[in-house]
């Protein structure tokens, strides 16, 4: 049956390769105006129907439209990543189509359309039905406004060139009867039909253009240079008009390469020597590049960087700087060269740019760098020989990129459109495991099967639309094995692969074990025998069983290990190998690492930390931070940090235990059970100790990136307080409080939603709060922040108002902020602010509410981060009328949470900027805690 399915495949690829389509054809004149900004187009389309249906309307892309506003779907993905110049931008700065006209080979005009929600393409009516293999020609006149290239690296810079893409209307690709209507998300993913182009250019004389097209310069005067650009089978081409050329050209018999990539430290005649080595080894690779000239620039590596190769400090310098042009020119080249050469459906079909790439990458690092390691020569540095970090190989880095995602249980399947993907995902992830993914069918197929089957896939579709089906055919006729689970698993799920051996017996000349897969996922999985490091057998092992047994030669192993070499794009590298000395009864010795570190899966790692922090009663602490957790989530992770308190003289400090559960399927992603302990002092004579089982459950939406988050919060808060002489209201000591909280979050630039509800109840309370806030950010960076707060007690046996609702500063009692001085009154830490509860600023003569209490608090920015901000409220104390309390004043908002300064001006006190001892009055928000520092620049990744 394989046999005829690899027959009739043959002939359908010999069919396909000698089909020739009539191909669409635009003639375009472009006048570039660098004063204003625009370009004056005048386009002859002429438009070949290469389908089997009778066509109404043609498909136009029209990408530069995306920047017109602040409500197209670009907008939209900005401010979805947290990105807030687009948001901020002056209309100067954005970019549009204007006063587009369209006639027919009548010179009659053909109507048009565009949509508020789709605007970046448009929809051309036809006054008579298209047939298949029939062509028409339109005849368009338009201007483009070019925006700032500050967005996205495409535009008009500020020192005073352009840098086009996507500037001009093209036909969009045509499949599965209908045109591909995608939006422009910055995903340089455009999809537009394969065409042919001819091009006659006008320029300012003072600029310069570069392009990868046929270029002539024909003419020129005093104002203006002319061109004629040319090229053939292109979806899109490259166009930088400067005032001072960047770009310098190495030229071999192959192609020649126009580059201007920035910060090299390394001669022409080494650059030349590099470019040489990367072309030629990719033409032996994949292909002959179809066309004359191809462009590596610094924007293309800037929007597609390899992480991690130069993010180190300079005075580090781990890597030598001919590899650091070598790898930025490898990444950024073969981006260029397969998205030029093969017009797959960008959006929908990037694993296999993403995979044929990475998988050329790591073979190049094979072949040319196969010691250097993933930092470089940091491995050499005596301090950091012990980290895991620093001695894993280059090529090794791609597959714990992608375990950073699947242990977070953010991964997504390869084969999802692209701009369905986290940020993550769809810049390292998605791209690294489609390559490793190459690299495990590779191994496992043998016989140069993936490399002869991409040069065969590049040889047959390049300059021609092809679809994924066309990619999957070869390999299958290739393959000399069932692959189909490769698809079906590999790319097309995301489905998660974790082999361990489950029993190992041996003898002197055999060993007989027994492989379990955890996760059910049939896949092929190699087998190795290692002695001192060497490898002394390998077999793959191709079990269609949860649970199977083998017996295999031992060949003098010490060890037998599972997937040593990473081929499989696996789970959980940690109980992948056996012992056969059997020193240690779980195989995995322990090994202290100083900081953090990778995940080593031949070790039971505990990292210790110094830490040191503070609060006024035990002054500042140093610790010793004892922890399991790497970069890699895990399981089952414990942090222990005593500390020594250098005012109270007494060890403080605390403990946490979690287990982490996620589930791939359904909504409900995450849960986690922990136990955590905390002992400080809570004031200078007295002690506090808590203790808090916890379990969590995590909600997500079914789109990953969707930024709503939502949080089921089960917990127990036990507190131990000593009697203190230093408060004057301490009469509850011992106690306990059960709390249930749901929040429901989303967050981006342009809006912020949040709610939260609170259930808690012990023997001597019981209440219930709600607190929404909402913020929006208007045009010209004026923002409004809304909080609203109710809360009020279901009963209340307490005689003092230590559990009570808090206007301005809450007491804290199940101790989840992070006070400096939480028992003061008056003085400098007194003044720090928590938004909680009523989340006044000023300090009012009645600051607590027994029975209920409602709030509002509102701000705006009135210049860049100063705002105005007012709160307004009721407040209910038990035989106490209803109280109507109010504050205003102004808010230096200078980081949103972590820092602000609150100055009261008007409140129920009266003019407080008039009353004595102003400085007491202010309010602050200091944060010091890393983590949440982190979150700023982490955020707009996952």
């Amino acid at each position: 049956m394989k046999s005829y399915f690899k027959i009739f495949a043959s002939i359908f690829l010999l069919f396909v390769s000698v089909k020739n389509l009539a191909q669409h054809h635009s003639q375009i004149n472009v006048e570039v105006n660098m004063a204003t900004k625009t370009l004056n187009i005048q386009q002859e389309i002429t438009f070949f129907n290469q389908s089997e249906d009778t066509l109404k309307a043609i498909v136009l892309n029209d990408w530069i439209h995306a920047y017109s506003s602040r409500n197209t779907a670009l907008a939209q993905r900005f401010s979805d990543e947290f990105y807030r110049d687009f948001h901020l931008a002056s209309e100067k700065e954005h970019g549009s189509t204007n006063n587009l006209s369209i006639i027919d080979n009548s010179n009659l005009f053909l109507s048009w359309k565009r949509t508020l929600s789709n605007c970046d393409f448009i929809v051309v009516e036809l006054r008579t039905k298209l047939a298949p293999n029939q062509k028409i020609v339109l005849h368009l006149s338009y201007s483009v406004k070019i925006p700032s290239d500050k967005f996205s690296k495409y535009g008009y810079s500020e020192e005073g060139g352009m840098n086009l893409k996507n500037w001009f209307l093209n036909p969009a690709r045509y499949e599965n009867h209908d045109f591909i209507q995608y939006d422009n998300n910055n995903l340089d993913d455009i999809s537009n039909a394969v065409s042919d182009f001819d091009i006659d250019l006008k320029i300012p004389k003072n600029v310069f253009a570069t392009t990868d097209l046929n270029s002539t310069k024909i003419d020129s005067n005093s104002l203006f240079s002319n061109y004629k650009l040319n090229g053939k089978n292109r979806t899109d081409f490259s166009l930088y008009i400067e005032p001072k050329i960047s770009f310098y050209s190495y030229k071999n018999s192959i192609v020649n390469v126009a580059i201007n990539l920035k910060e090299t430290k390394i001669n022409s005649i080494q650059e030349s020597l590099v470019v040489d080595k990367v072309v030629t080894f990719v033409d032996e690779l994949i292909g002959r590049y179809p066309f004359e000239k191809i462009i590596v620039s610094q924007v293309d590596y800037e929007r597609n960087p390899f992480y991690g190769l130069n993010q180190l400090p300079s005075f580090l310098s781990p890597f030598p700087d001919e590899f650091i042009f070598e790898i930025k020119f490898l990444k950024t080249y073969l981006n260029t060269y397969l998205k030029n050469s093969l017009h797959l459906n960008q959006r929908k079909d990037n694993w296999i740019y993403d995979g044929i790439q990475v998988y050329a990458m790591m073979k190049y690092i094979d072949e040319n760098h196969p010691d250097m390691k993933m930092f470089g020569s940091l491995s050499t540095y005596k301090l950091l020989k012990g980290f895991n970090l620093t001695n894993v190989n280059f090529n090794e880095q791609y597959s714990y990129f992608y375990m950073l995602m699947a242990r977070k249980n953010l991964d997504q399947p390869l084969s999802n459109p692209k701009n369905t993907l986290i940020k993550f995902n769809e810049q390292i992830a998605s791209k690294y495991r489609a390559g490793l993914s190459f690299r495990y069918l590779d191994d496992y197929l043998g016989e140069e099967t993936i490399p002869k089957s991409i040069r065969q896939f590049y040889d047959t579709y390049k300059g021609k639309q092809v679809q994924r089906l066309d990619f999957e055919t070869i390999i299958k006729v290739n393959s000399r094995k069932e692959i189909g689970w490769f698809f079906k698993t590999i790319i097309d799920s995301r489905d998660i692969i974790d082999y361990k051996f489950s029993k190992v017996l041996k003898t002197k000349d055999s060993i007989t074990f027994s492989i379990n897969n955890r996760t059910g996922i049939i896949v092929p999985i190699p087998v190795y025998g290692v002695k001192k490091n060497e490898i002394v057998f390998k077999k793959w092992i191709d079990s269609k069983n949860i649970e199977s047994t083998y017996t295999i030669e031992r060949k003098e192993a010490d060890k037998i290990i599972l997937n040593y070499k990473n081929e499989v794009p696996e789970y959980n590298l940690r109980n992948n190998w056996k012992s056969l000395k059997s020193f240690y009864p779980n195989n995995r010795p322990i090994k202290f690492t100083f900081m953090k570190d990778l995940e080593d899966p031949y070790y039971n790692q505990i990292l210790y930390v110094p830490t040191l922090t503070y609060n006024l009663y035990d002054g500042l602490s140093p610790g010793l931070r004892i922890h399991n957790k790497s970069i890699l989530d895990k399981p089952f992770t414990f942090d222990i940090n005593p500390a020594y308190s250098t005012t109270s003289k007494s060890v403080s400090g605390g403990a946490s235990f979690m287990i982490n559960t996620n589930y791939r399927d359904g909504n409900l992603f995450n849960i986690k059970y922990s136990l955590s302990s905390a002992y400080y002092h809570y004031a200078p004579d007295a002690t506090y100790q808590k203790i808090n089982p916890t379990i969590q459950f995590k909600i997500r939406e079914s789109n990953f990136r969707d930024n709503r988050k939502q949080l089921i919060l089960f917990r127990q808060v036990l507190v131990n307080r000593e009697k203190s002489d230093y408060i004057v209201d301490n009469t509850t000591e011992n106690y306990s409080v059960f709390n249930l909280k749901y929040l429901n979050t989303k967050t981006e630039v342009v809006h912020h939603f949040n709610l939260i509800t609170d259930f808690q109840i012990s023997s001597k309370f019981g209440k219930l709060a709600a607190e929404v806030q909402y913020r929006k950010l208007f045009d010209g960076n004026r923002e409004l922040s809304l909080r609203l707060f109710a809360g009020s007690f279901l009963y209340n046996k307490s005689n003092s108002n230590f559990f009570s609702f808090a206007l301005d500063r809450p007491t804290d009692y199940m101790f989840d902020y992070n006070y400096y001085g939480r028992s003061e009154n008056t003085g400098f830490f007194s003044q720090q602010f928590i938004m909680a509860d009523g989340g006044f600023k000023s300090k009012l003569d009645t600051p607590f509410a027994n029975q209920w209490l409602t709030t509002a608090n509102v701000s705006y920015s009135i210049w860049n981060w100063v705002e105005i901000y007012g709160d307004v409220g009721l407040l209910k104390n038990k035989l106490s009328n209803t109280k109507f309390i109010y504050d205003s004043g102004f808010r230096l908002n200078l980081v949103t949470n972590y820092f602000e300064l609150y100055f009261p001006v008007y409140s129920n006190n009266g003019w407080e900027v008039s009353q004595n001892r102003y400085n007491e009055k202010i309010r602050f928000i200091i944060t010091f805690d890393p983590k949440l520092l982190i979150n700023l620049f982490t955020r707009k990744w996952f």
